[in-house]
């Protein structure tokens, strides 16, 4: 199983490639199955939260409050730098106010998952920010209706109706959340079921892209075009990010490895966890998901890019690589 997974996280940015270009061609080919496709997508996003939320340690809510200067710059990029570049674009988005909605849900939340392995791969501590993602998943969950609220206003109240996201929240995070947590208070059990959620992912998250595009393209008003205006902004707000985030952790005076994590939590989005609040949008805002989904797949691209250029942006003191090289 250990092979299969490294291989499967090795080829996972094309399986995740794949899996969007063959969803979008199922829902414009054969667009009555591809949006048939959609009662599927429920049990398999359930159970990509529930890996997903097993790899966020609820023992380290609490140390993570003792993480001082690390957890302040991570708090600060996320909740507020964040949401300065999210406001500098706003006004440049496109006017369809369901695409806006989906920029914002994608944009507003820090990741907790896949975020740890590519910072541990780029030489960022993983361990201090996997002791921090309990912490930014209440965090955003609680900061979100804010934050919609200021940036859409009244328009929020005319695109979401409050019933079907509340069930949403409890069916696809409370519910996944709590199995997750529960599995960790067993660690017999959570070393049993630990490696078989990991082996997991990457076919799950394949699952769901795959499910997901093909089921909502059938329902895009106005086409692809309406979710490919709004690809670059999600380019542009990775490399900002990337810059912005070097700049906090030197702010806050961090080590190397600290400095490299709050890059990567600040660069990286939640879209995958967030992603059934916009499944339970109405038909005509199906745009929503298929706008997270489109950041997912940027982002993904671009975190292999950041494993080798956030090394060079902080890099290793002088005397620290020299040691290391001898």
């Amino acid at each position: 199983m250990t092979r299969l997974t490294e291989w499967l996280d090795r080829f996972q940015v094309a399986l995740y490639a794949a899996a969007v270009a063959v969803g979008a061609g199922w829902g414009l080919l054969a667009p009555g199955t591809g949006a048939a496709a959609e009662p599927a997508i429920a049990p398999v996003l359930v159970g990509l939260l529930y890996v997903t939320f097993l790899q966020v340690p609820a023992r380290d809510l609490l140390r993570s409050l003792r993480a001082g200067r690390f957890l302040g710059a991570a708090l600060v990029v996320n909740f507020a730098v964040v949401p300065l570049v999210v406001l500098a674009m706003f006004p440049l988005l496109p006017a369809d106010p369901a695409v806006r909605l989906g920029v914002l849900l994608v944009l507003l939340c820090p990741c907790v998952d896949y975020v740890i392995a590519f910072c541990r791969l780029a030489g960022g501590d993983a361990r201090r920010l996997l002791a921090a993602t309990p912490l930014l998943l209440v965090a955003q969950l609680v900061l979100l209706p804010g934050f919609l609220m200021v940036f859409l206003g009244s328009e929020l109240a005319e695109v979401v109706e409050a019933g079907p996201f509340v069930e949403a929240f409890a069916t696809f995070i409370v519910v996944p959340l709590a199995l997750a947590w529960l599995t960790q208070l067993s660690a017999r059990v959570l070393a049993r079921v630990a490696p078989v959620a990991e082996a997991l992912m990457v076919p799950l998250m394949v699952g769901t892209l795959l499910l997901v595009v093909a089921s909502q393209v059938p329902k895009l008003d106005g086409g692809p075009g309406r979710v490919l205006g709004v690809v670059p902004f999600f380019v542009v707000f990775l490399v900002v990010m990337v810059l912005a985030g070097r700049l906090v952790a030197r702010g806050f005076r961090l080590s190397v490895p600290d400095g490299r994590a709050v890059v990567f939590t600040g660069a990286t989005r939640n879209g995958l966890v967030l992603l059934p609040l916009a499944l339970a949008l109405p038909d005509e805002l199906a745009v929503v998901a298929v706008v997270m989904v489109a950041q997912t797949l940027v982002e993904v691209v671009g975190m292999v890019v950041c494993v080798h250029a956030v090394p060079r942006l902080l890099p290793e003191p002088a005397a620290t690589a020299d040691e290391h090289g001898g």
